[in-house]
């Protein structure tokens, strides 16, 4: 199960209520595992995050490990392995040059979380950490998923950092795109001689693919992404007088089946849903599809960006 607030929880996993007795455990432990059995229609995926669970929530001492901290024992002893909280700045490891980087990544979503947690706990309610696991675990989906949005969002800006000097980088853009339930921003928007990418950091807690240019999978709800990111990314540039060469979806590697898909083109710029880990090789590389931009273009372009860029 992957570190995310979106995750099953072991219960989710076994199919059974969190306050199931042991006997109601075990028999759903063995049910699980018999579906979940490659050999029986399953998956190794599946498998493994059954055995994980019980793991989890299989004995009385880890089950109230689990329920009291949210996570395992082991997890809950070692506090920086299992947070969700911001991440204290670090200095760069070595001496290249990062890529020019301006905003607040991930800021906006973490603000929403930290107001709804906070509304849905009661108004006026003391909250010790608003990140402790087990508060989390109990909060709606909705709320979950603006943590695991900031989350996305903070793990995108450290791989585009490393893209290197010849990239400049704006994250959390305010834009006048407007639409039910569509956040009047932009994640990220990454510019160099690759080209002019708009990029959405997203984790939905479910698998997703590309079918007529448009992403779909469960866990989208009815969400159409790449129609509101093409709209976010429009408004921006109708403000520079650029166009984006790519727009890019990002999402945590165990829910995109390949590195790198290529789903189309929208208005001219090519549409992608990436991997995570192959975000910032695949724009150092360049897109498939996206034309490469020229030193004097890069230089006009950021220019006319950087007089107005707006941040949320």
């Amino acid at each position: 199960m992957p570190d995310s607030p979106l995750s099953a929880s072991p219960y989710e996993v076994l199919g059974v209520r969190a306050d199931a007795n042991a006997d109601e455990l075990r028999r759903a432990y063995r049910r699980a595992l018999r579906h979940a059995h490659p050999d029986t229609g399953g998956s190794t995926t599946q498998f493994d995050a059954v055995q994980r669970a019980w793991t989890l929530v299989g004995t009385p001492s880890a089950r109230a490990a689990f329920d009291r901290n949210g996570r395992s024992a082991e997890a809950a002893a070692e506090p920086t392995r299992a947070t969700w909280a911001p991440a204290p700045p670090r200095p760069p490891r070595d001496s290249r040059p990062l890529a020019r980087s301006y905003g607040h990544p991930g800021g906006l979503s973490r603000q929403r979380y930290l107001d709804a947690i906070r509304e849905w706990v009661g108004l006026g309610d003391e909250i010790p950490d608003p990140y402790d696991p087990s508060l989390v675990r109990r909060a709606p989906m909705g709320i979950r998923h603006l943590l695991a949005d900031a989350l996305a969002e903070e793990a995108t800006a450290r791989a585009l950092s490393t893209l290197g000097i010849a990239f400049t980088v704006w994250h959390d853009l305010a834009t006048d795109a407007a639409g039910p339930g569509l956040p009047a921003k932009l994640d990220h928007l990454v510019l160099g001689p690759t080209g002019l990418f708009a990029i959405q950091s997203e984790d939905w807690g479910g698998q997703v693919r590309f079918r007529r240019g448009e992403l779909i999978g469960d866990a989208l709800a009815g969400e159409r992404p790449i129609r509101a990111l093409a709209a976010r990314a429009k408004a921006i540039g109708r403000a520079a007088k650029v166009k984006p060469t790519g727009l890019l979806v990002v999402v945590p590697d165990e829910f995109a089946e390949e590195p790198l898909q290529v789903g189309g083109t929208n208005r001219g710029a090519v549409v992608v849903l990436v991997r995570a880990s192959r975000l910032a090789s695949a724009i150092r590389e360049g897109i498939p599809g996206s034309p490469f931009i020229g030193g004097a273009e890069v230089m006009e372009v950021r220019t006319r960006l950087q007089q107005s860029v707006r941040f949320a």
